[in-house]
């Protein structure tokens, strides 16, 4: 099993392969599952230098709008400690009928033409289903860690195992809590992700909740 350290959700972050996926053009999406139910979905997103806070501001606005659409469950924006020009938005769906109403509604339009004005590269949806859910509530200062697992194919399965143990762990052992999901990456089936609440002061490279 190899495993390799990428961003992804919220606030803290490992975040070795964020700069990659901000740097370079992702490949066309792939079509959002129509089976899967709730479905998560995670963005990335780089700002320009000059334009880190019009973007943060712009996505605070995104997030409120997104918690009052029909069909969502969790909406989240987070910033990186070390690279203020980077976030991530990580929702929750009941479906793709729901991502979809939500993302040819006008006011999404209008935001993705926005920030689009502001971003250093293309926008990167990627879309997940859930291996184990923790607790929605979300405590002020909060620090999100997300773990990007990359593994080998033939052992996609044991790891899926491992990570939903992971997941299931009472919080208080590993000084973290749980947040959103474990999500096994619908683009690629060996992908698996962890997203992870931890203290503040447990790292420096994490990403805080706007």
């Amino acid at each position: 099993m190899t495993f390799h350290q990428a961003a992804l959700v919220p606030a803290l972050l490992c975040l070795s392969a964020v700069n990659s996926i901000a740097q370079t053009p992702p490949a066309a999406s792939p079509a959002v599952p129509a089976d899967v139910s709730p479905l998560y979905v995670v963005t990335y997103v780089e700002a320009r230098p000059t334009a880190r806070e019009e973007a943060a501001a712009l996505l605070k606005s995104y997030r409120e709008a997104s918690r009052s659409s029909s069909g969502n469950l969790r909406s989240v924006v987070v910033r990186s400690v070390v690279r203020p020009g980077q976030f991530v938005v990580a929702a929750a769906w009941k479906d793709k009928a729901a991502w979809d109403a939500h993302m040819a509604a006008a006011g999404t339009k209008e935001f993705r033409e926005k920030l689009n004005a502001l971003r250093n590269a293309p926008a990167d949806d990627r879309f997940h289903n859930a291996l184990s859910v923790g607790p929605m509530e979300v405590a002020s200062g909060s620090v999100y860690g997300v773990t990007h697992v990359d593994v080998i194919p033939p052992q996609k399965d044991n790891a899926i195992v491992a990570l939903k143990v992971l997941g299931d762990q009472p919080s208080e052992p590993l000084h973290r809590v749980r947040d959103l999901a474990l999500a096994r990456g619908l683009r690629r089936e060996r992908h698996v992700r962890a997203p992870a609440r931890v203290p503040r002061q447990a790292r420096r490279d994490g990403r805080r909740a706007l």
